[in-house]
């Protein structure tokens, strides 16, 4: 069963108790070892997964939320290696990729899988037209280097699907690495009311943890986010 969200106003989110932020905004036990697993936003109909082939096969199936019977039949895919080494297979052309590699689908691929002892992270936007399937290796994404070590904010930006890279109807995907001593990703807070952002904090030690600052620049709230939660 697909883990279904639906929008969230600025008024309501200021009264939601720290339970019910997490129950609305968290996205957890998304990975599990030979399952795939989906949530779905009702804000601007984004679907995210998270596929465990653990060394065998995943067909990544179209839950009913989208009313489909392909995953692409409307909309296009970034399918992100988050570890290991892996396959995704796409209407019948594989595409090797080890960790931070991203293999972008384009809409009307019938049959996507993924395969092998890697963690898969998907995401998925509807979609008015077909662009082609492409490896996007981590060595291949436009590099950014941001921020200052001296305010702890120094990171390494890889851009992958965006306007000047891979090109996609809805889909932007990135990876953003801290830097050795450097805690902030973004700061000052920004808002994003053009469209929706997901983040998926990936990479954490087991004794680490991720403060998600979250809601109006004036009335923030938090989460600590574990490995793995979005």
């Amino acid at each position: 069963m697909t883990d279904v969200r639906y929008a969230t106003s600025p008024d309501e989110m200021a009264t939601l108790s720290p339970e019910e932020l997490r129950g609305r905004f968290l996205v957890a036990d998304l990975f599990a070892a030979g399952e795939l697993r989906f949530a779905f936003s009702q804000q601007d109909r984004l679907l995210i997964g998270g596929a465990v082939p653990a060394g065998g096969t995943l067909e990544l199936t179209a839950p009913d939320e989208v009313r489909a019977e392909n995953l692409c039949d409307r909309r296009e895919l970034g399918i992100v290696c988050l570890e290991g080494q892996g396959t995704v297979r796409a209407d019948g052309t594989e595409h090797a990729v080890r960790a931070e590699d991203i293999v972008y689908v384009g809409q009307g691929t019938k049959a996507v899988a993924v395969s092998g002892d890697a963690v898969f992270y998907i995401v998925s936007a509807p979609a008015h037209r077909s662009y082609p399937t492409t490896l996007i290796p981590r060595s291949e994404a436009e590099t950014v280097s941001i921020g200052e070590a001296d305010k702890a904010s120094a990171r390494t930006l890889r851009k992958y699907v965006h306007d000047k890279g891979v090109q996609s109807c809805e889909l932007a995907l990135g990876i953003t690495t801290l830097e050795p001593g450097s805690v902030w990703n973004t700061m000052p807070c920004h808002t994003h009311d053009r469209r929706t952002e997901i983040y998926l904090y990936f990479g954490l030690d087991a004794g680490e943890r991720v403060v998600h600052l979250c809601g109006q620049p004036a009335r923030t709230r938090s989460m600590i986010v574990a490995d793995r939660r979005r």
